[in-house]
């Protein structure tokens, strides 16, 4: 992962954080730590499984 998309990334993420406070629309996101925290645990999560290469395909298992 490049630290330039990464910096775009936080960029954007900022731009419209300020522009949803100035109209005063809810942000689509929590707007607490504890909320921030638990997106921050599930990419975690998400990344250890790639890491460790398990898992299965849940699609078919459900023959989807």
């Amino acid at each position: 992962m490049s630290t330039h998309v990464t910096l775009l990334a936080l960029l954007t993420g900022l731009v419209t954080g300020v522009l949803f406070r100035f109209l005063n629309v809810p942000i689509p996101a929590p707007p607490e730590l504890p909320g921030i925290v638990g997106i921050i645990g599930i990419y975690v999560g998400y990344k250890l499984i790639d890491h460790l290469d398990v898992g299965i395909d849940l699609l078919d298992v459900l023959g989807a």
